[in-house]
């Protein structure tokens, strides 16, 4: 027996209390598993002052089970009622009696569509088959499936000449007839583009089909998010002109656009246990010509480090993914040991290939002023070079799954107006990965290297230092390097850092995690240093956001602890 006071689902196997106002208790039997869900939903209803046990309130009752238990192919239940001697109490036992099953389905497609393999897989995956037992639901559902399809896949003219569900009760069959005709298939014609601030060329390079193909709505949509993401539209609007329907089968696009702001502007605070307090401010031409050129800058001040960088972006034939971009930083750093301004100036090309990596081909101008440790020194270098990344994500926020690969070379030579030969390469990878919907592992490799002929030679920002929110946790910022004779910090030809990350969601979007962080910034033998802690996650509207309390294993004595507090991306 299952008592029930307000028909709240809990689970298939476990019925649910209501209260009643009048002190009247309604007992179930008899029902399980998706016969009792659909009871339960039908019944939850009735409001709860009704509940009696009147023979009015019980014809009620019954029609409501009936009606649910109809709905999922049970058309002859046995419903039998028995009122408790105190009148306090509504036993209702339930037998579902046999199932309807379906023993004709008739469904045909004609037209176009008939050979059409979209809808021989929708018909096939329907869960209406032959002597199934019957579910209204599943008939509903086919029938606005196939229509949907049908203008998904441009056939604008195609409806059903039969639909009907026909039900045997005594005989326990049911008969479904669905005939659909398509019509002909509608194909892609001109793209018509109203309020444009940039040159057509450059909308239409952003289609994914041509004037001719087959229609797709997937491919309206994905036009649709092209638009939006260049940024250079305050809204994006496109749709077919069905006004147009007719035995030509190319259907004119409409593609209606708005300029988005030529000027846009970003101000920020924030706050890293790495360099305290930070300040923003971003200002931003999504447009600068016709062409869809773009310009960014911005601002950052903190009391270690003031950086400013300016950029502009020149796309090509494949406008979001192909483009030059010449860029220009500025950057003050006073921290530990180093005291730096640095200029870079660099010019790139960049690609995305068809295997999903990015690839970025270019040359940067570096001249830094610089003090680290006892050194005093300006180094000039020109340093041609290569990137190569990808990331992939499932999921936003905090994803269950999602890897990421990076690796970038640069080049100097002293013929080329730098202080010494160098080789520069650094690469990473890190993975996230998931067990069911509360479980999730980070793991992070990252390395560098710099082979130069005079390593002495090599500015601060070209040199590796270990520690902080991203390296590894528990020691302090740039605080992990080799050192020179007075002790003070001098950067490292080497760099190799690793983060094993175990999280746990506990409530919603909150999550605990505990790490383990391992790594060093060397010259010729690494002396690893590890980092372990706990931490706090919250997947943000804004992102992830990260709140670590770490302990430096190998961190100098009174200086072990640190608090990192992180805003982000994992990847």
């Amino acid at each position: 027996m299952v008592s029930m006071r307000f028909f709240t689902f809990i689970s298939t196997l476990v019925v649910s209390s209501l209260a009643a106002a009048s002190d009247v208790d309604l007992n179930l039997e008899g029902l399980e598993g998706k016969a009792l869900e659909n009871v339960e939903a039908y019944l939850s209803a009735i409001p709860e002052s009704e509940y009696e046990t009147t023979l009015r309130f019980q014809s009620q009752v019954e029609t409501s089970i009936r009606e649910a238990l109809q709905a999922i192919g049970y058309y002859q239940p046995r419903i039998t009622f028995t009122v408790s001697e105190q009148e306090d109490e509504l036993t209702i036992q339930v037998d579902v009696g046999e199932p309807v099953r379906i023993t004709l389905l008739d469904i045909e497609i004609l037209g176009e569509a008939e050979n059409d393999p979209a809808f021989e897989r929708l018909i096939k995956n329907s869960s209406l088959t032959h002597n199934a037992i019957l579910n209204h639901g599943a008939y509903d559902n086919l029938k606005s499936s196939i229509r949907n399809l049908g203008l998904q896949r441009g056939y604008f003219k195609g409806d059903f000449t039969v639909n009907r569900l026909e039900v045997s009760p005594e005989r326990n069959e049911a008969f479904v007839r669905l005939h659909y005709t398509s019509g002909i298939r509608y194909h892609f014609g001109q793209t018509d583009i109203s309020g444009s601030q940039i040159e057509d060329d450059r909308v239409r390079s952003l289609q994914p089909f041509k004037t001719g193909e087959p229609y797709l709505v997937s491919k309206v949509g994905e036009y649709n998010q092209n638009l939006s993401n260049t940024d250079w539209f305050s809204s994006v609007f496109i749709e077919p002109d069905l006004t147009q329907l007719g035995e030509d089968r190319e259907l004119p696009i409409k593609v209606a656009l708005a300029p988005q702001s030529r000027n846009k502007f970003e101000t920020g605070l924030g706050y890293s246990t790495d360099i305290g307090v930070r300040g923003t401010f971003k200002w931003k031409k999504p447009w600068v010509n016709s062409r869809g050129h773009s310009f960014n800058s911005s601002f950052s001040l903190s009391e270690p480090e003031q950086i400013i960088t300016a950029s502009y972006r020149i796309p090509l034939e494949d406008v979001l993914h192909d483009y030059y971009q010449i860029q220009y930083g500025m950057k003050n750093l006073d921290n530990r040991d180093t005291k730096s301004l640095e200029s870079n100036l660099s010019v790139a090309r960049h690609w995305l290939l068809d295997s999903g990596w990015h690839r970025s081909l270019g040359v940067r101008y570096l001249i830094e002023n610089y003090e680290q440790g006892l050194q005093d020194d300006t180094g000039q270098f020109v340093l041609p070079g290569i990137s190569y990344s990808r990331t992939r994500i499932r999921g936003t926020g905090m994803p269950m799954w999602g890897d990421r690969r990076s690796i970038s070379l640069e080049y100097g030579d002293p013929t080329l107006l730098s202080e010494t030969r160098l080789f520069r390469v650094q690469a990473g990878t890190a993975w996230i990965r998931s067990l069911g919907n509360n479980h999730r592992g980070l793991l992070r490799i990252d390395g560098g290297a710099n082979v130069a002929e005079e390593f002495d030679k090599l500015s601060p920002s070209l040199r590796f230092f270990a520690g902080g929110d991203n390296s590894i946790r528990g020691y302090g910022y740039e605080s992990i390097s080799p050192r020179d004779e007075s002790g003070a910090l001098t950067g490292a030809k080497y760099i190799v850092t690793s983060s094993l990350e175990y999280q746990y969601r506990v409530y919603g979007n909150w999550w605990l995690a505990a790490f383990y962080d391992y790594g060093d910034a060397f010259n010729d033998q690494p002396d690893f240093k590890s980092g372990v802690g706990a931490g706090i996650r919250w997947a943000s509207p804004v992102g992830p956001i990260r709140l670590d309390f770490a302990w430096g294993l190998d961190a100098n004595p009174g200086d072990e602890f640190k608090i990192h507090f992180t805003l982000g991306p994992e990847l």
